[in-house]
């Protein structure tokens, strides 16, 4: 039976109600964060160097030979010499393949600002996900679109020896996830509908082919590649920017959603 206030109107969800798991996940990143930017500049180096995800180290691991060819290429071209310097700086003295960087450079940050907009971003995005997931899954669900982040990451980038960090690839996820059902009926952006079930997902291709919904991935990969690609040009980044790793991490909160959504099946 539906519940429905005196007036016979659906009772309204609270706007600012922000599940448990999105807070304790909002808070774990302030923590680590927190820990390492008050840290020894000596630990803060050994934690990105240990925790951050290297694709070159991951590279390297794989094909030692790639590395002879790069200290080879060194005598004679200098973005091969830059390389090796890089090596040298990240990877000598922390070699293998370090497979949980996968996963654990999106728990670390570079700044205050960095941390505060993920999490800015999990907060907007997270609580749909979270209350449809239950915790486990919503925590899986960001551990798993980081390691897409991180291997798209990798894939365009196998011998950059610069550290990744960041939960920008898993936020990504999180968007994506949220576009598998924000736009069907009884959904927060979806028509009315006389029911408090949680919405039906979209399949990949319904959301291929919602005009709405590709309008929300286009405006979202237009402002990723300008605002991503271009952040160093525009003035808004010192660093570059890991904007492949954010589409690897939107991707694979579109591909991966139906492993981890169980609310339409417990219905």
């Amino acid at each position: 039976m539906l519940d429905f206030t005196a007036s016979g109107a659906r009772p309204r969800e609270p706007m600012f109600f922000i599940p448990a798991a999105v807070l304790g996940l909002v808070a774990l990143l302030l923590a680590i964060h927190a820990v390492v930017e008050y840290s020894s500049i000596l630990t803060q180096e050994a934690v990105y160097l240990d925790w951050g995800f290297i694709p070159g180290r991951f590279t390297v691991s794989l094909w030692p030979d790639r590395l002879a060819q790069l200290i080879a290429g060194a005598n004679s071209d200098p973005h091969a010499l830059d390389a090796a310097r890089m090596w040298r700086a990240t990877t000598a003295y922390h070699p293998g393949p370090k497979l949980w960087t996968f996963f654990t450079y999106a728990f670390l940050h570079g700044s205050w600002t960095h941390v505060g907009l993920n999490c800015v971003w999990m907060v907007a995005f997270g609580p749909p996900l979270a209350r449809r997931f239950g915790p486990l899954r919503f925590y899986l669900f960001f551990l798993a679109t980081a390691a897409c982040g991180a291997a798209l990451h990798w894939l365009v980038n196998t011998m950059d020896f610069t550290p990744l960090i960041g939960a920008s690839a898993a936020a990504s996820g999180f968007m994506a996830g949220a576009a598998r059902f924000m736009f069907q009926p009884g959904a927060p952006l979806g028509p009315r509908a006389p029911t408090r079930a949680p919405a039906r997902a979209s399949t990949l291709r319904e959301v291929l082919t919602d005009r709405r919904a590709l309008m929300f991935i286009g405006i979202w990969l237009t402002t990723n590649i300008v605002f991503g690609a271009g952040a160093r040009v525009l003035g808004a980044s010192d660093a570059p920017v890991a904007w492949i790793a954010h589409i690897g991490g939107f991707a694979g909160g579109l591909a991966l959603f139906p492993l981890f959504d169980g609310a339409w099946r417990r219905l």
